[in-house]
């Protein structure tokens, strides 16, 4: 059986965000993405333990990268 149309997206971003507030609200996500998986990696078994501490490393370099993006954006002027 093949479905007619695709599922919807589960959320959405409103159009015409200013960057930085994208960056803001990635930032933020990335964080508690983190915090998340931490906390969990240490409930869970040796192996899952090591494979859950592999997703939250992600999460923080992606974090970085945001955090950084965010910061270039906040220093250059206004157009």
């Amino acid at each position: 059986m093949v479905k007619p149309t695709p599922n919807p997206p589960l959320f959405t971003v409103k159009v015409h965000q200013h960057t930085e507030t994208l960056l803001v609200n990635a930032s933020e996500t990335l964080s508690s993405l983190n915090a998340l998986t931490c906390n969990l990696a240490f409930d869970l078994d040796t192996s899952q333990h090591a494979f859950m501490l592999r997703i939250q490393q992600m999460a923080e370099l992606g974090q970085l990268l945001v955090d950084r993006a965010l910061e270039q954006v906040s220093r250059s002027p206004a157009t």
